[in-house]
């Protein structure tokens, strides 16, 4: 069932930066859904239906190679949308989004999306700045996979889904960290007990509590405030 009108207040930082008509007619056509872990949003090479508004949880842009093999290419939380393509005026693309972190959204049709893009022109100015937002975070994110350490990738991406999830606890599997941070599994588990060891997260099975973020923020590279800062330059402070 479609929202008939928008919360003072919007979860997806996205929404709430729109004028208050675009995000009324938005929310008309927008239906709330839950974002199971490994949920599809859309797949590589297949016309994308929905756009999806993320209000908590992380979905995951991810290229498969002809022999299997999956590297992580970005990941979207609450501060922006999945569906890039229908924005950039495409209907797909090589990658597909799934969902790594569960947590809740909202959805309405591509179609209808662009149609209502059509209609409005400060609505595709602030969706093309958040285009421009998540691109700078894949730049960012392959340089900092070159120049910095394990254990400083491994504390920005806990404190990039934080501040998605906005709770100190969360799921966060081996295998998305793992992808996240281009390493096997073993090197998850050392960077992760490495960083419980001192005290500033506990990680079991796969949930994640934060206990120091002080601490996560001192270790974690220059790369995390510098995505933040991008993001709220063109979207507005969290």
């Amino acid at each position: 069932m479609s929202r008939s009108r928008p919360e003072d207040t919007s979860a997806n930082r996205l929404l709430a930066l729109l004028r208050e008509e675009d995000r009324t007619r938005l929310y008309r056509h927008l239906e709330p859904v839950v974002l199971e872990y490994r949920r599809p949003l859309y797949d590589a090479d297949q016309p994308v239906e929905f756009v999806h508004f993320i209000e908590s949880g992380v979905g995951s842009l991810v290229l498969t190679l002809a022999n299997g093999q999956a590297a992580e290419a970005g990941t979207i939380g609450n501060e922006g949308f999945v569906g890039l393509p229908v924005l950039l005026g495409d209907d797909r693309a090589p990658t597909s989004v799934y969902i790594q972190v569960p947590g809740a959204g909202l959805r309405m049709r591509a179609q209808t999306f662009r149609d209502e893009l059509e209609r409005s022109a400060p609505m595709r100015a602030a969706m093309l700045r958040y285009a421009h937002a998540f691109f700078n975070q894949v730049a960012q994110s392959a340089a900092c996979a070159n120049f910095h350490s394990l254990g400083q990738r491994c504390c920005r991406w806990l404190l990039m889904t934080q501040d998605r999830m906005q709770s100190d606890e969360f799921l966060l599997t081996q295998e998305f960290l793992a992808m996240m941070l281009g390493v096997r599994r073993a090197g998850v588990s050392g960077a992760a007990g490495a960083l419980q060891q001192a005290g500033l997260i506990r990680y079991k099975r796969g949930q994640v509590t934060i206990i120091d973020r002080r601490g996560l923020e001192d270790r974690a590279c220059e790369c995390y405030a510098v995505s933040k800062r991008e993001f709220d330059r063109l979207l507005g402070a969290d």
